[in-house]
């Protein structure tokens, strides 16, 4: 969008975490980086060097946590970006912040933003860390019950020939979901009226369904199809995230997290793991509205990033030993394991 660029080759960079024989935080320097960690760095020092130099930039860089004060420095005495410094015409300030510093962030679900929950939702576009597939089924006459209908070529958000879909995107992104959910009906209405199909305008809340019958009308007529392919994916998009069980279960972790943050506040982190202990179930006893084995994985990222110092204990040592049986139990119950929880394991 026009306030956010995504840089997906270096989606694989993260900062090392400080764990035992691991490097402290004061001491990494480029020296103390693995080596495939330290070619990465030099691939994002020259990118950025390329991206500056085609904005005519002349940065002042400023750096929050270990690993972003060495990509700084790097790029500081980078002799290419010392040339262009020297002729740059606009100055710019660039701040680099670690990823490890905000896995609360990464991990939370306060958001109330649709772009972040088709993100996250929807299955990933093969071969891509930033787009996700759209099932465009919908808009054809073949009526198959498989999810994974491999048939039809499927949609995706990328949309940067079609001006009404570029708009609509960016209010997925800045606003909140429910206006966001209301600009996609009203794309669809204008796009209908200029084809001159016959839509009815339904006030009040916006549901998938009716999202669902807006898009029918488009099924059978090619010019209209042809005119607003980019707009189209983008509302199945928005009803297929809607109607996604993950989504429902969205609500259940931004409910689990305030009341962490409480909990946290006045009690100990042993009393918090037990409160969770009894919502780990294997696979034979979860019904859609419990929690998996991933979704587990987020929660404790969770906890962990907000709680900050952890006093230990033999407390703590007996509620973790639980709530490690209990994961591992669940892992190897799982009949076919994602795969993040292959990699894991």
């Amino acid at each position: 969008s026009a306030e956010l660029c995504l840089l997906p080759a270096l989606a694989a960079l993260l900062p090392p975490l400080p764990g035992p024989g691991g490097p402290g935080p004061a001491e990494v320097g480029p020296a103390a980086l693995p080596a495939e960690l330290r070619a990465a760095v030099r691939a994002l020092v020259g990118d950025l060097d390329a991206l500056f130099a085609a904005l005519g930039l002349r940065e002042e860089s400023f750096a929050v946590g270990a690993l972003s004060r060495v990509v700084a420095a790097e790029l500081a005495s980078y002799a290419p970006a010392r040339n262009r410094r020297r002729t740059a015409a606009h100055k710019a300030s660039v701040v680099f912040v670690d990823r490890t510093l905000d896995l609360a962030g990464a991990v939370g679900h306060h958001g109330d933003n649709l772009a972040e929950k088709i993100l996250s939702v929807l299955p990933k576009l093969p071969g891509h860390k930033t787009d996700v597939m759209v099932n465009m089924a919908e808009l054809t006459a073949l009526q198959t019950t498989d999810e994974t209908c491999s048939i039809i070529a499927p949609g995706c958000l990328a949309q940067p020939n079609d001006p009404a879909a570029k708009a609509l995107w960016e209010s997925f992104m800045n606003l909140k979901q429910k206006e966001a959910v209301m600009e996609a009906r009203r794309h669809l209405v204008e796009a209908a009226s200029r084809e001159n199909l016959p839509i009815k305008m339904s006030m009040g809340e916006v549901t998938p369904e009716q999202l669902s019958s807006y898009i029918q009308l488009f099924r059978n007529n090619l010019k209209a199809l042809e005119n607003h392919c980019g707009l189209l994916q983008l509302v199945l998009a928005t009803v297929q995230t809607l109607k996604h069980p993950q989504t429902s279960k969205w609500d259940n972790f931004l409910a689990f997290e305030r009341l962490l943050l409480q909990t946290i506040g006045e009690s100990e982190m042993p009393s918090v793991l037990n409160q969770l202990l009894p919502m780990i179930k294997s696979y034979n006893e979860r019904t859609k509205d419990d929690y998996t084995c991933e979704d587990f994985l987020v929660l404790l990222v969770y906890m962990y990033s907000v709680v900050g110092e952890i006093r230990s204990g033999k407390e703590l040592e007996a509620a973790e030993e639980e709530v490690k049986k209990a994961l591992v139990k669940a892992i190897c119950g799982e009949p076919e394991p994602s795969p993040l929880l292959q990699k894991i394991t």
